[in-house]
């Protein structure tokens, strides 16, 4: 079961909050809830398997990328909205599934969004604690992540410590409707957990990838293939005249 959400009205950017000075999209989120990626010693990803959020500074050869999708994963409902770096994300859907079901209808989702990569969401206390939920969610997302590499996405696991309250207080500041913000909550705790991604860029997110060697090189193979197709698109729409995408 899908449910659709009421997108409010586009806001301008800088937008005003309720009763406060003028923000703009990156100085929206609450500071106390945006933490600094903790220093885990992790391997260091290659170009290819970073996410969009930060792989640009590394490979300037890379036309950009496609949309993030932002999962806030629930036991009934998980929440989804979509996004790329340079505009505020939006809320998508709420979808009541589970299972292989779920992880079908998000892959299905990602594509037909235009997305190349899954920020999913992982709840957290604030000493950077695991929880019982935090368990579920990378039991999940270890099962996604294999579907996922078999059709080019990449999953990355976003801190969302706070993201339910930050939800609450974007939806009252852009005006969403009492009666409708519990059926809505999901999809904009989504957002924010984009929001949150894209302004850390990409600092500290968690890579997921399938155990199975061959299905790591079909992600990378996919995410190096898709680069050259981007750019023969780019071509046709510059009717062959390079200088044209310029």
């Amino acid at each position: 079961m899908e449910f659709l959400v009421r997108t409010v009205p586009a806001t301008p950017s800088p937008f005003h909050l309720r009763g406060t000075r003028t923000l703009t999209r990156r100085s929206f989120i609450c500071r106390s809830q945006s933490r600094p990626p903790p220093s885990r010693g992790k391997k260091r990803l290659e170009p290819e398997l970073l996410p969009n959020a930060r792989r640009l500074k590394h490979d300037p050869d890379w036309t950009g990328g496609g949309f993030s999708l932002g999962v806030d994963f629930g036991n009934v409902k998980t929440g989804l909205a979509v996004g790329m770096s340079l505009a505020l994300p939006r809320p998508l859907t709420v979808l009541r599934m589970s299972g292989k079901e779920l992880e079908v209808r998000l892959i299905e989702l990602a594509q037909k969004e235009d997305a190349d990569e899954l920020i999913v969401g992982l709840p957290q206390s604030f000493d950077l604690t695991e929880t019982y939920q935090s368990h579920k969610v990378r039991a999940f997302v270890r099962k996604l992540a294999v579907r996922a590499a078999d059709t080019g996405l990449r999953v990355y696991l976003q801190d969302e410590h706070g993201t339910s309250k930050d939800a609450l207080n974007y939806m009252i500041d852009i005006g969403v409707k009492k009666s409708a913000r519990k059926a809505q909550s999901d999809a904009y705790s989504a957002v924010m957990v984009l929001e949150r991604y894209f302004e850390m860029r990409g600092l500290g997110v968690e890579l997921v990838l399938p155990d199975q060697p061959e299905l790591r090189q079909k992600l990378k193979a996919g995410v190096q293939s898709k680069r050259v197709d981007d750019f023969w698109k780019d071509d046709e729409k510059s009717g062959g005249n390079f200088f044209g995408l310029f």
